[in-house]
């Protein structure tokens, strides 16, 4: 692949199960790559963590872990305070966690239109699956209407950091996570529950290497980047 041709693709970047941090770290040398222009349409991260709480810039999001240091370690949960926004957190195998790094201004997005953005993105996909996602007011993320009822469960939660107007952090969806984790703490300080794809589809619940490459169609084609074969199957080797 040329440089012309990586100036204008989007990076894609499958990393496959990897601790919180070293995401951390390799989100940050993606973004380097972005702000220098080597990557200017961006990049764009998939991974699953091991079990990890994570805690946002939110004042007071540390209130809203429920757990002792006794039960996280039992059940062997890290816990990382981040930079990006948002409460608190958990992120676990059985969960997709896209991070898209990108220059807003090369989209013309300011960030209320990103989120948007990123919302949309996952209610399409889940729409393709017959699961109606949906927005709830003050709550940003993805939601859904479990068993006919009133109440809405959070199916993808998100979080993100501007640095220099190009994007870090992300979306987390839920596909087959094992939702017990979610008792640890109170999630997004919010009181309200949590699902999954697996806990409304079952048996029919797709694999993650088909919802990897569904949000990776959708993020292209809503985002109108040049995205196809060739970009899909470069992997960024850290």
């Amino acid at each position: 692949m040329t440089n012309d041709e990586t100036k204008s693709k989007i990076e894609v970047v499958d990393a496959g199960v990897m601790e919180y941090r070293a995401a951390w770290d390799l989100q940050l040398a993606l973004h380097e790559r972005v702000l220098s222009g080597e990557l200017a349409a961006g990049a764009l991260m998939l991974v699953e963590h091991p079990p990890v709480i994570t805690l946002g810039r939110r004042a007071n999001a540390a209130k809203n872990l429920l757990a002792s240091l006794e039960m996280l370690a039992l059940r062997k949960v890290e816990v990382v305070e981040t930079d990006r926004g948002g409460d608190i957190t958990f992120h676990g195998p059985g969960q997709l966690v896209v991070y898209p790094i990108i220059n807003l201004n090369t989209y013309k997005m300011n960030l209320h239109a990103y989120m948007r953005f990123l919302e949309e993105v996952v209610i399409e996909l889940l729409r393709r699956y017959g699961i109606e996602g949906t927005r709830s007011a003050g709550a940003t993320g993805v939601w859904v209407a479990e068993g006919g009822g009133a109440e809405l469960a959070k199916i993808c939660a998100m979080g993100v950091r501007l640095k220099r107007w190009v994007t870090l952090h992300g979306l987390a969806l839920n596909v087959t996570t094992d939702l017990t984790f979610f008792d640890l703490i109170n999630p997004c300080g919010l009181g309200r529950p949590v699902t999954s794809m697996a806990k409304l589809m079952a048996e029919q619940t797709p694999t993650m290497h088909e919802i990897k490459r569904r949000m990776i169609e959708k993020i292209a084609l809503r985002g109108n980047a040049r995205l196809n074969a060739s970009c899909a199957s470069h992997l960024y080797i850290p």
